[in-house]
């Protein structure tokens, strides 16, 4: 795979991740964390169907597997070097089963359906 492609996949992930980050730091000033998680965590399928409805529309240059492990990847990574490590300097975040863990399971679970019906004729 090219460099450019890699670059479109990358930008589509990092669009739904920065889309998830915008909700948890816009709703931790409006709302309680615990109300923030709960719109987070049902924002997150919604964001990451629209990403990815985006990438298999018009590129596709990965299966729906390989999508939605690099999305997740992606948020993965992003969520310990940005949040945890430069923002909250701790890794107390991945403590939280609604905070992580469904989100990531979520991102997974919308990227590949979304690329499975996308590749259904």
């Amino acid at each position: 795979m090219s460099i450019g492609r890699i670059a479109i996949l990358v930008a589509h992930g990092l669009v739904g991740w920065g889309l998830c980050a915008a909700i948890i730091a816009v709703g931790s000033r409006i709302t309680t964390m615990e109300n923030t998680l709960i719109i987070h965590a049902i924002a997150v399928p919604v964001i990451f169907f629209l990403v990815s409805l985006s990438y298999f529309r018009f590129f596709r240059y990965t299966a729906p597997i390989q999508t939605a492990a690099s999305f997740t990847a992606f948020a993965i990574i992003l969520d310990v070097f940005v949040v945890a490590l430069l923002v909250q300097k701790s890794f107390a975040m991945f403590a939280s089963v609604i905070g992580t863990w469904i989100p990531f399971a979520l991102i997974f679970l919308a990227t590949f359906a979304t690329g499975t019906l996308m590749r259904k004729p």
